[in-house]
């Protein structure tokens, strides 16, 4: 198949519904692919899967499986990992952008957080409480310290003095690149959350995280593909154990 022929193809995302099965809900792997479709540039649809339903055109498209799944021309995809795999590859320079991060480091960055949130936010024992939030903000401190830390192409080698914070927007750099596709969605879900539930907030003093989350927030690809707090509140409502 040709470029030309793969850049006509119609592209659809079907991604997880909210509550009233139709706006979007709370997923952040479909956020992910939203995010990573939407810096590429292409063209796409998306649908929303209400999974309380079974419709009868998805189990002849994707039979079994749950969203997000891709369709693109006539194939479908439907693991989150090797969808954004073909989309790199696929939609790649010079008519569309390279997304993968520079920096090995930043595709790890953070990732431990959603772990240690899941288990704070699980938890119903008063005495497990504190232990768990201190996980919770020892991940938090190395996202904020990686995020604070310059890159090799922040060090001007000709520069007297030494750049000792960063002030790059994104894990990456200034652009939002796959590594943040992966983490922001989960870190949303982390501030809903957590303050929800806990009425824990992400502190002040992590400066890092607090100057990459008000970045990404001014970015459309980020902030227009976010489920409501309300569809985020009510997925947890369930999940949040109350302590007692």
């Amino acid at each position: 198949m040709s470029e030309q022929e793969q850049q006509q193809l119609p592209v659809e995302l079907f991604v997880k519904a909210g509550s009233d099965g139709q706006s979007i809900g709370n997923c952040p792997f479909s956020q992910r692919l939203f995010m990573v479709l939407w810096l590429k540039g292409v063209t796409f649809n998306v649908t929303t899967v209400d999974t309380k339903k079974k419709l009868e055109v998805l189990k002849d498209l994707a039979p079994g499986a749950q969203p997000p799944f891709l369709l693109f021309g006539s194939e479908v995809r439907t693991d989150t990992n090797k969808i954004e795999e073909f989309l790199e590859e696929i939609l790649a320079p010079p008519k569309y952008p390279k997304l993968a991060a520079k920096n090995p480091e930043s595709n790890t960055a953070g990732l431990d957080i959603f772990a240690k949130f899941s288990a704070y936010i699980k938890n119903s024992n008063p005495a497990l409480n504190n232990n768990l939030e201190k996980g919770l903000l020892k991940a938090l401190s190395k996202l904020d310290d990686y995020m604070n830390t310059p890159q090799p192409d922040e060090v001007d080698q000709n520069s007297a003095e030494d750049e000792t914070v960063s002030r790059r927007q994104f894990l990456d750099g200034n652009e939002l690149t796959l590594a943040d596709c992966n983490l922001l969605p989960k870190l949303h879900i982390v501030q809903v959350v957590a303050e929800k539930y806990r009425g824990f907030k992400i502190p002040e003093h992590f400066t890092g995280v607090h100057r990459y989350l008000k970045n990404a927030y001014k970015r459309d690809e980020f902030a227009h593909t976010c489920p409501a707090p309300e569809e985020i509140e009510k997925a947890y409502e369930q999940v949040a154990r109350a302590l007692k």
